[in-house]
């Protein structure tokens, strides 16, 4: 009885910060405006009908997902290489993979506005072979690569806690029965790193999908996502209630990837191997 009372302030805290916060976006999502009546109404969400919002809300999913997928191609063997290594090496490797995250979210996407400009390193780079100068900066290629280089980290990281603690006898064995290092790798590595991927898909995918400072940095505000969308709401137009809706959307698209994600993985436990 005594311990119930330890987990009073956090359920305080989720109530304050979590719950009430919830409650207001949802009434304002459906009132139709932050100063009006309080009526209730279906216009804010029928909004979101109109082509120009759905275009947006079809960028941030889709530029969210091109980044997940590369992050994926490229965190994989990254993550394995990381727990190939020796014992000795890995805290040194992963904290220099990991120390780019301690500078300010904000630093990190500056510094890439100075790559990528026209006389950027990239571009004087590229010239010294004759290439270029090419206009990276303010393209979707510049957003992506925001993003790719910002949540690479968080792709990584679970792979590599799965893989390192994955028995080194299981392909050990793999190999004794005749099997090739990429069957191998198909049947049994891959098989059994599928959680540390899965939640790193959603570790990527959600503040990829959710974003605005990289779309306003690196696009230059050419390519509005929805978290620029919602911003521009509750900052500038003051249209609480359509923002409230937008943000109740994204919430949903959100809450559909990690169901997907989690009864994927509950079909690959009880499924057994990848073919």
């Amino acid at each position: 009885m005594k311990r119930n009372w330890m987990a009073y302030p956090y359920f305080f805290w989720m109530l304050l910060f979590t719950i009430v916060p919830l409650l207001m976006v949802l009434y304002f999502s459906f009132t139709a405006s932050v100063n009006g009546d309080g009526r209730f109404s279906f216009a804010n969400f029928q909004r979101v009908l109109d082509p120009l919002y759905l275009n947006v809300i079809w960028r941030s999913v889709r530029l969210a997902f091109i980044s997940t997928v590369i992050c994926l191609v490229l965190g994989y063997p990254v993550a394995m290489l990381l727990a190939q290594s020796q014992a000795s090496r890995q805290f040194t490797l992963i904290v220099l993979f990991v120390i780019p995250m301690w500078m300010n979210f904000l630093a990190r996407t500056y510094a890439w506005m100075t790559l990528l400009e026209r006389n950027g390193l990239i571009n004087t780079f590229l010239g010294w072979f004759g290439l270029g100068p090419y206009n990276l900066l303010h393209t979707e290629f510049a957003v992506v690569l925001g993003m790719i280089y910002n949540f690479l980290p968080f792709m990584v990281l679970p792979i590599y806690t799965v893989l390192n603690k994955m028995d080194p006898a299981l392909t050990e064995a793999s190999y004794d029965l005749g099997a090739t290092p990429i069957r191998t790798f198909f049947r049994v590595t891959l098989p059994l790193s599928l959680p540390g991927v899965l939640s790193g898909i959603s570790m990527v995918f959600m503040p990829a999908v959710t974003t605005f400072v990289i779309p306003q940095l690196l696009g230059g505000g050419q390519f509005t996502m929805i978290g620029n969308l919602i911003e521009q709401q509750f900052l500038r137009s003051n249209d609480w209630g359509f923002g409230s809706a937008l943000s109740i959307i994204l919430m949903l698209l959100i809450l559909l990837s990690m169901r997907i994600m989690s009864h994927y993985d509950r079909d690959r436990g009880e499924g057994g191997g990848f073919f």
